[in-house]
């Protein structure tokens, strides 16, 4: 028996929002934030990259390990309860201490009964001006999973992770039908207006591809306001999997954004353009090379 068309439309959010140095304030205004979300008929909520404190790889200090914890921890427990009060599935970017001098960037999925359904380590680890991510994090071990949660097969990635088509792929092939980005992206100093501009958009330009690509839902939600020499630049948005903007927020303000996927037309999007069906997957082995000449040889 078919399912009816309701239940195949799922409410996603995302909390656009600016952080302060306390981890323990950060939480508490996130689960407020998320309260709201589900006040808006929301069913999945994403929180925003490393959402407990500033953006902290802005340097390298040994001192920011301290912001670690373990998952399971005290806040899973936390965003665990709401999500089984509100009946909600929350997906929650987080410091994860695995053990003494292993630490990942993690996200966590929480299902709608509180449980933890899954989690994913970054797999893609900048080392750039301002995001020195490396003197932090070990790169991911858990590979691009994809988590069946109450109201949709959902994939995440984190931040970097959104400018590698791969990354992307490998989460559509395990069957997800919305990939979430949590993120931490914005403007850094002295950096002529238009490079920035044309930076910003191409990072919304990407990750709508991505949706384009595997006929899929993207919702990637970003920091707003600044935060050292960085100011982030928001602009979370939710794109259709033919790429169009269903909902995006503003660059300078909090928001809990919303928006409705109707995961039916998932299988609309890949039957009027078949891309999977038409993979040559016998061809792409060189994929795993690092670089090629001119030749097509390994170099």
């Amino acid at each position: 028996m078919p399912k009816s068309k309701s239940k195949n439309i799922v409410t996603v959010a995302l909390v656009q929002m600016k952080t302060s140095a306390d981890p323990a304030a950060n939480l508490t205004k996130a689960m407020v934030q998320i309260r709201a979300a589900a006040q808006q008929g929301a069913q999945i909520v994403c929180l925003q990259e490393l959402f407990q404190s500033r953006y902290f790889c802005q340097s390298e200090d040994a001192s920011n390990f301290k912001l670690a914890e373990p998952i399971p921890g005290a806040s899973t427990n936390a965003l665990g309860a709401l999500a089984r009060e509100k009946k909600i599935v929350i997906i929650a970017s987080l410091f994860e201490r695995r053990s003494a001098g292993i630490y990942h960037n993690t996200a966590v999925v929480m299902d709608a009964d509180g449980s933890i359904v899954g989690k994913y380590r970054k797999m893609h680890i900048p080392d750039d001006p301002l995001y020195y991510e490396k003197f932090y994090f070990a790169p991911g071990d858990l590979g691009f999973p994809s988590f069946q949660t109450r109201y949709a097969r959902v994939g995440v990635l984190v931040c970097w992770d959104q400018w590698f088509p791969e990354a992307a792929r490998l989460c559509a092939l395990s069957g997800a039908q919305i990939l979430f980005y949590p993120t931490a992206i914005g403007w850094i100093p002295n950096e002529p207006r238009r490079t920035a501009q044309n930076q910003r958009d191409a990072w919304e330009l990407m990750q709508r591809a991505h949706a384009i690509a595997n006929g899929v839902y993207v919702a990637s939600v970003n920091r707003v306001g600044r935060e050292g020499k960085v100011k982030f630049w928001g602009g979370s948005f939710v794109s259709g999997p033919l790429g169009e903007v269903l909902n995006r927020a503003g660059g300078d303000r909090e928001e809990v954004l919303t928006a409705k996927c109707d995961l039916l037309r998932i299988d609309e999007a890949r039957q009027s353009w078949p891309f999977l069906r038409d993979r040559r997957i016998d061809a792409y082995g060189f994929l795993q090379a690092r670089y090629l000449d001119a030749c097509g040889d390994v170099r």
